[in-house]
């Protein structure tokens, strides 16, 4: 059963606990109350601030797992901590395996490299955080929840999915995609999540299944990707995984290649943001 006094006295002192910098934002004006704002809590988990502020009031529906998850994750909860909001929820708290949650040790790391793109996701491709630059770089339609923000779902089922990378290296990501997933197949045999993504994978992609059964495992650890961007061209970057998969999280950064104008792109779009300056004729 949910406590739902317990849950919205835990997420108001959780909320009033952090500062703007400790979740990437800036002070602003002053501020009334401390801590973060309803709104901004609301929006760095990616809900509704109706949704939440009913959380806070003890009223309204019942939160689902996606949606404690991502509370656990704009809140900056640890493990122990993660836990207790989905006890508070009346849920069942996920393994112990780091799965969807990342410990804030990680973010404030990663929310210290500006000047580079950066995304943190699960060892099944789903998009767990991103900074500023990412979002700029890839467009704000790409950082999504559910299987809408899978990245290997995307880019089986989703024909724009592929709009952003050049034609003749599709091939070989696609390759890379598929054999990096075996292998999370193969590590963690059985789990439900894994094998369910998988099945629909099969089901839903000819092309996932014809990779799928060359039988090939590699787990990503770098690569060069070009990015097309409609605003600034082609960026041609050097994706380094900072974080091995040990507890199914891994952290991704983007640099530019040497010897390109990649550096300046990412310092214009960094200027210009997620705006769109294209008109439409």
């Amino acid at each position: 059963m949910i406590d739902r006094a317990g849950l919205a006295d835990f997420l108001r002192r959780r909320r009033e606990l952090l500062r703007p910098a400790d979740v990437g934002l800036p002070d602003g004006l002053r501020r009334r109350t401390p801590g973060l704002r309803r709104e901004e809590v609301a929006q760095l988990a990616g809900v509704s601030a109706d949704h939440y502020t009913r959380l806070e009031q003890a009223r309204g529906s019942a939160p689902s797992d996606g949606v404690v998850a991502a509370l656990a994750r704009a809140l900056r909860c640890d493990l122990d901590q993660r836990d207790h909001l989905f006890h508070l929820a009346g849920l069942s708290a996920p393994p112990r395996r780091a799965g969807r949650h990342v410990r804030p040790g990680l973010i404030a790391l990663a929310g210290r490299l500006v000047d580079v793109p950066v995304c943190i996701y699960s060892d099944l491709g789903e998009v767990l955080w991103r900074n500023a630059l990412l979002a700029a770089l890839v467009g704000e339609r790409d950082i999504r929840t559910g299987r809408a923000g899978n990245v290997y779902w995307r880019w089986f089922t989703e024909p724009g999915a592929r709009d952003l990378a050049p034609e003749e290296d599709r091939p070989r990501l696609s390759g890379a995609h598929v054999s990096d997933l075996r292998a999370t197949h193969s590590r963690r045999a059985g789990d439900r999540d894994v094998t369910e993504l998988v099945r629909d994978l099969l089901e839903r992609s000819a092309e996932f299944r014809e990779l799928w059964e060359r039988h090939e495992v590699a787990v990503r650890r770098s690569d060069l990707k070009t990015f097309l961007h409609p605003e600034v061209g082609p960026i041609h970057l050097n994706c380094e995984v900072l974080l091995t998969p040990d507890e199914d999280v891994k952290l991704l950064a983007y640099f530019p290649v040497e010897g390109t104008d990649a550096a300046e792109k990412l310092e214009l779009l960094r200027v210009i943001g997620t705006q769109d300056f294209r008109t439409n004729a």
